[in-house]
């Protein structure tokens, strides 16, 4: 067991590229392109908001904890990067890495009421299930993920870091609401849990509604039913994103000027810094939009008088003296917009009926 994720299976054997995860899905789909053509799925966003809400209506059916629900989504992005969606009953993965979470986060669930409440939820598509076909899954889910179940999450990177920038309950909530929301995306596959946890943090200043809209109950399990309200205050808050983009372009162009900076201070000393300064010069198209012209406007902010543009530009400044991946971050904020935006072209009853076709013509019920 890793405590410290860079020392981690989850960062040394679960982390991908965009790259490699297409290549991965595609090598899977090419595997048998004839079950492809004859089962169409719906969008890979869609199955994963309606793998989402099945994975919190069990949960909130036995009264598991939202940290292990957050396992759960994690194990089944990674076993779905080993095996085709096709071949299998979803809802019976569901189960099983439910089940599986709640043993690895210590808050057991028995296998038998688990069963008892899959199969109450879902009575068509898992009505031949029983325990011990759950059993049966859970060495599958282990064997395809190499018995590498420790799964590093962001909360705990977004509550050590609320008071660094004296976050309000409210954006608390709505930051955890975000790294809920990330879960439907493939960010768990692509970068750390702290870069989801600061673009969470970041996107909260920004995006937080101006009347307090949801209750701030939020930090503990359902909030995942709020991807509703977090894609209205993201579709509302253009003006945010921009604000976000600001924010990211001038922790840039700081950390950039840092740089420069210390590699001019290395060379007047006589030593050789030649290259170091080049190794800042990653352009995000994000910043394309309207930062480029402001280059060192963009390193001397403007004192700011509104509180949350002085928090946002407090964060820009910490992360402009952080090591923390900006480009990592910028990426982040685009998907979390992107999946926001996806959100609402999202239909259930769709989603539903294509998977259960092809549960149904492959037997995968009994």
């Amino acid at each position: 067991m890793a405590a410290n994720y860079w020392e981690s299976t989850q960062r040394k054997h679960w982390q991908f590229t965009k790259d490699e995860l297409a290549a991965i899905r595609q090598r899977l789909d090419d595997e048998d392109p004839g079950l492809v053509q004859m089962f169409p799925l719906p969008p890979l966003r869609h199955l994963n908001i309606y793998f989402n809400q099945q994975i919190n209506r069990l949960g909130k059916r036995l009264g598991v904890r939202q940290q292990a629900m957050a396992t759960t989504q994690v194990y089944l992005k990674r076993f779905y990067t080993r095996t085709a969606i096709r071949q299998t009953n979803p809802y019976l993965v569901i189960t099983t890495a439910l089940y599986l979470a709640c043993k690895m986060e210590e808050c057991p669930q028995h296998i038998r009421l688990l069963t008892q409440e899959a199969r109450s939820l879902w009575p068509s598509d898992l009505h031949g299930h029983d325990a011990g076909r759950v059993g049966e899954c859970e060495f599958s889910l282990i064997s395809e993920m190499r018995s590498q179940l420790i799964v590093h999450q962001p909360y705990r990177s977004l509550l050590a870091l609320q008071d660094e920038f004296g976050l309000a309950q409210d954006e608390t909530s709505l930051a955890w609401t975000v790294i809920n929301d990330h879960y439907m995306t493939d960010l768990p596959l692509l970068h750390p849990p702290h870069v989801i946890a600061l673009t969470a943090v970041l996107l909260a200043l920004v995006l937080r509604p101006s009347s307090n809209s949801a209750g701030g109950s939020g930090s503990s399990g359902n909030s995942n039913a709020n991807a509703g309200a977090a894609a209205a205050a993201a579709a509302a808050g253009a003006g945010g994103v921009a604000m976000a983009a600001s924010a990211l372009a001038q922790a840039q162009a700081q950390a950039q000027a840092q740089a420069h900076a210390k590699a001019a201070a290395m060379v007047a000393a006589g030593g050789g810094g030649g290259s170091q300064g080049s190794s800042q010069q990653q352009q995000a198209s994000f910043f394309q939009g309207g930062s480029q012209g402001e280059g060192t406007a963009a390193t001397e902010p403007k004192k700011a008088t509104d509180p949350r543009l002085a928090k946002v530009q407090r964060f820009a400044a910490w992360l402009a003296d952080s090591n923390i991946d900006i480009e990592a971050m910028v990426d982040c904020t685009q998907e979390l917009i992107s999946f926001y935006e996806c959100h609402e072209q999202y239909n259930d009853k769709h989603t539903r009926e294509q998977i259960s076709r092809f549960i149904k013509a492959r037997n995968l019920d009994k």
